[in-house]
């Protein structure tokens, strides 16, 4: 009988923390302590607080070890698993009850307590690469349900009435996306899931993917009865080994089940799936540059209309979602539209997955219900900034969105709330920001990755999106003057309106919601010729103050030797040597470098 089951994060980032390698020495303790009948290990997908990992939970007391190392593992075999003692120094810290020993639920904890999670249910929970886990928390009784019970039609209709919006950028109905593929008569449709998560500091299809694979499957077969297709397509991109791994192997023990192929549960449905690879281009996310690339051509965007729906994919009727999209799919046949309905806002519903990253305690996976706040994203579920320093901002929409500045912490977060402050949903991809991030500075990050990333297709983002990031570098250097603000002002619009595709066309987000929001650090770039962060190198200069007690250690980091002095005595700078890399001014225990 088992009595303990030991799950263990699989995820990219646990697993770059050595956790095959912490799993391992686990089950080889387990046969050494003749445990075998008593103990099972199970390998999971990602718990989402990837600021703590490696992870490592025990059932059925739920103890959530955090930051396991490989070392640690025989006090958890020795001391929690033979003699019933939680290692409470490896503990999550909120774990541990307030006056006893005890181990709360994870679910009691400030991160996971306001989630909910649907997209997420299954990861770090099964086994992503057990099709019979996967079966056991219900995993595709919804095929089951829609093959012998719904006409396609009435699945439509389901995922029409449920209210839920494509998970990847806008928001388009996901119902409506498939009603027009269903209505356009054709023999050949596709179906197609867009896993090419290109945006910086994004993970959360990778996630899905690499811990609930069945989910996407399982959906895919589903949009494919809807439609009539019988062929689907996983746009991957090759960096998300893990991902590709899992998905491979779910795909075949599919197969092996007669959960795809032929004459799908006994019925004349039959679908299958194939994995097409991505060398990593950002524009292949856009739906009609990823299908050129599915037909082994140049991702590059086309022209619509046509639609997808009508003329996509090898010039077939195609749908086209994204991984958190499928994600939800199974659960609404199941649980029903108004369930789903019931969450979220008036037209944003459901639940959202954030990959929450940058200047915050907690970064991780987060999936909470639509309308939920920013400040409570940030503070509750992420912890907060750290260092006890100040919220600034929050990029959301990765390169296409835009900066969130502080006055609007209170946000409820949906499409509509985000696009009417200058932002966008997009994939999920959340990144915060601190009292020292530059926001010239930032706009230009991103817009540099534009740049590089545009397919050069169209003349208004492969030329004009240079020309912005150019006046961009003039700010930065204290090289522009305010004139150079309203050029660039203008040059945004006119690639917004002119753009052949949408990553063109969202292209200047950042630049405009940071002129929008952060004037005052443009003008002090401009008219001071500072940077207020002291970020941008060419605006700042460094000085050593009257508190210097000549300990030294400036003079020892600086790598261009432009520090000198004497030992108890006050050093001084050479300010034609200084190279600004600002590394005296971190080591400085005495606080005496200036910088301005």
């Amino acid at each position: 009988m088992i009595r303990n089951h030991i799950l263990v994060c699989g995820g990219t980032g646990c697993t770059s923390g050595k956790s095959k390698s912490i799993l391992e020495k686990i089950n080889n303790l387990i046969v050494e302590n003749n445990l075998s009948g008593e103990v099972q290990t199970v390998m999971t997908g990602c718990f989402g607080l990837c600021a703590l990992g490696p992870v490592v939970v025990v059932y059925p007391e739920g103890a959530f070890y955090s930051q396991v190392k490989e070392s640690d593992v025989d006090e958890i075999i020795s001391e929690h698993i033979i003699k019933g003692r939680i290692v409470k120094r490896l503990l999550y810290q909120e774990t541990v009850k307030e006056g006893g020993d005890g181990v709360s639920s994870l679910n009691d904890t400030s991160f996971y307590k306001k989630q909910m999670r649907l997209a997420l249910k299954n990861c770090g929970v099964i086994n992503p690469e057990n099709i019979d886990e996967y079966i056991a928390y219900d995993g595709y009784s919804a095929l089951a349900k829609v093959l012998t019970e719904m006409t396609p039609q009435e699945v439509i209709d389901v995922i029409k009435t449920s209210g839920l919006r494509g998970r990847g950028g806008a928001g388009f109905p996901t119902g409506n996306k498939w009603q027009f593929a269903h209505d356009v008569l054709g023999d050949t449709k596709y179906v197609c899931c867009n896993a090419d998560e290109g945006d910086p500091g994004a993970f959360m299809d990778r996630s899905v993917l690499e811990g609930d694979p069945h989910a996407v499957i399982e959906a895919m077969a589903i949009a494919g009865y809807a439609i009539g297709s019988n062929q689907g397509y996983v746009y991957i991109r090759a960096e998300y080994p893990i991902a590709v791994e899992r998905l491979d192997i779910a795909i075949k023990q599919a197969k092996e089940y007669g959960l795809l192929g032929e004459n799908i549960f006994g019925t004349d449905f039959s679908f299958d799936i194939e994995i097409r690879l991505g060398a990593g281009a950002f524009v292949c996310g856009e739906e009609t540059a990823l299908m050129t690339s599915i037909e082994g051509n140049r991702g590059e965007p086309r022209p619509r209309p046509p639609f997808p729906a009508v003329k996509g994919l090898f010039q077939k009727p195609t749908i086209l979602n994204n991984v958190e999209t499928y994600a939800n799919i199974a659960q609404i046949i199941l649980k029903g539209a108004d369930w789903f309905r019931s969450i979220g806002t008036e037209k944003s519903k459901g639940t959202k997955v954030f990959a929450v990253g940058g200047k915050i305690q907690n970064t991780g996976l987060v999936e909470v219900p639509m309308g939920t706040t920013l400040r409570t994203i940030i503070e509750d579920i992420g912890g907060g900034i750290p260092n006890g320093k100040k919220f600034k901002a929050a990029q959301t929409g990765g390169p296409s969105g835009g900066c969130i500045p502080a006055s609007h912490l209170d946000i409820a977060i949906d499409y509509e709330n985000l696009l009417a402050i200058g932002s966008m949903m997009g994939s999920g991809g959340l990144i915060v920001m601190d009292e020292d991030t530059c926001m010239v500075d930032i706009a230009k990050f991103f817009l540099e990755f534009t740049v590089e990333e545009s397919c050069g297709k169209c003349t208004p983002c492969r030329i004009g999106t240079k020309r912005l990031y150019e006046l961009l570098e003039k700010v930065t250097k204290g090289k522009a003057t305010e004139a150079t603000l309203q050029e660039m002002e203008k040059l945004c619009y006119y690639i917004k309106d002119n753009s052949l595709c949408g990553l063109g066309q969202t292209a200047p987000n950042p630049v405009l919601s940071t002129l929008r929001y952060f004037k005052d650090e443009y003008l002090a770039h401009v008219n001071d010729k500072r940077c207020p962060a002291a970020v941008c190198k060419d605006l700042v200069s460094y000085s050593i103050t009257d508190k210097c007690v000549g300990c030294t250690l400036c003079a020892r980091k600086c790598p261009v030797s432009a520090i000198t002095g004497k030992v108890k005595e006050k050093h001084m700078l050479d300010k034609e040597k200084c190279i600004k890399c600002g590394v005296c001014f971190e080591n400085c225990k005495f606080k005496a470098i200036s910088r301005g």
